[in-house]
């Protein structure tokens, strides 16, 4: 990949971190940019970031240990390929996380959330999967984003990172997203209803069937 393309977004109090680093790379990772697989050269990525390979070192440090990247001996470092359990752990997360901001989240943003309901719309119209993905990360970014919580929003920052690898497995599968798209738009018909509770059981079944159609494509993927 051509790491010179790479988005950088808006130069932070703490740039050229290792800190500043591995969210940079978070975001690419989310945003979808950098695919599962993919080799994360530390030559060609120091100098896209302007930082030292000490501090890209500690950056992938920090990225490791919320199973982002890989490590291979002898080979390098490559963006991670999510498995079984890692969509389990996702799940879990989420089924805990986002029920409860759908419930009682403070500063709930309807006017926006509605607004990315009808971009995940015109991405489905269009058959633009990644877009339709993308919209489905925005929608869940913001109502965690709704308790108010710097906690929880880094969390999820995590989170929608590793679930945007899950993602990618699901790419020889365009339906995948089309579901929630409507899934999504029914939970917020909720919402703007007053119906909070109603959304967020809405929510964790939506989760839960999710979870079990992930983990059966990955079943069925890795028995071909």
């Amino acid at each position: 990949m051509d790491f010179s393309t790479l988005d950088l977004g808006q130069e932070a109090t703490h740039a050229h971190t290792s800190a500043w680093v591995a969210s940079t790379l978070r975001r690419q990772i989310a945003e979808g940019q950098l695919l599962p697989g993919t080799k994360l050269s530390e030559q060609v990525l120091a100098q896209a970031l302007g930082v030292s390979r000490n501090t890209l070192r500690e950056g992938f440090t920090l990225l490791d240990s919320e199973l982002i990247i890989t490590r291979i001996p002898n080979r390098g470092v490559f963006v991670a390929s999510p498995t079984a359990e890692d969509v389990r752990e996702i799940y879990a997360v989420r089924r805990t996380v986002e029920p409860a901001a759908a419930a009682w989240g403070s500063t709930l943003d309807l006017s926006t959330m509605r607004d990315i309901i009808e971009t995940a719309r015109s991405a489905q119209r269009n058959g633009d999967v990644s877009g339709m993905a993308g919209a489905n990360q925005r929608f869940h970014e913001l109502l965690v984003a709704s308790t108010g919580s710097s906690l929880l929003g880094e969390l999820m920052g995590r989170v929608l990172a590793r679930m945007r690898l899950v993602f990618h497995a699901m790419r020889d599968a365009p339906d995948f997203h089309t579901h929630y798209v409507q899934g999504n738009a029914h939970v917020l018909d909720l919402l703007e209803a007053g119906k909070r509770l109603e959304a967020a059981e809405a929510l964790r079944r939506y989760l839960d069937t999710a979870e079990a159609e992930l983990l059966e494509h990955l079943r069925a993927a890795q028995e071909n």
